[in-house]
């Protein structure tokens, strides 16, 4: 009997394959991955600090810059200066923006229709709450220093 699969590889190999055909539905928009994730938080968080929404996603702040360099040029998003804090910058989108998230937001909807295809709205939600309490979890757990309980001496 082979062993059952590790629930760590196929929630990668899960998030790995919703990406991907994510991005396969919205190649034609012109926008990259990180492009599209930037406008996704700032639906969420308009008028967030620069570095705020760096540490958001996940990224050095000097490639959000780049970013959001490029995004501006095209007219989605704007940078307005803080008023308590002349260094730094607000961040907000632009009405040029908003088509866009309409397009994200229906790739996003056709991608979890293929995805969940042959489950039942109550275990998609039972998946939901699932994932949100391991979630919840390791957000707690990160808090608190790594200890191997099997190596500690004392």
């Amino acid at each position: 009997m082979s062993p059952s699969p590790n629930i760590s590889f196929v929630l990668h190999d899960v998030a790995r394959l919703l990406r991907k055909r994510f991005e396969q539905r919205s190649r034609t928009s012109g926008l990259t991955r990180a492009q599209w994730q930037v406008l996704a938080y700032l639906c969420l968080h308009e008028g967030i600090h620069q570095n705020k929404l760096a540490d958001l996603i996940e990224i050095m702040p000097i490639t959000l810059a780049r970013l959001l360099d490029k995004m501006e040029a095209r007219g989605f998003i704007e940078r307005r200066p803080d008023p308590t804090d002349r260094r730094a910058w607000l961040l907000y989108l632009t009405p040029r923006a908003h088509p866009l998230l309409d397009t994200m937001r229906g790739n996003g909807q056709k991608t979890r229709d293929e995805a969940f295809a042959g489950l039942s709205s109550e275990t998609q939600q039972h998946l939901l709450q699932t994932l949100s309490l391991i979630k919840s979890n390791l957000l707690a757990a990160c808090t608190q220093p790594a200890v191997d309980r099997e190596n500690v001496h004392g």
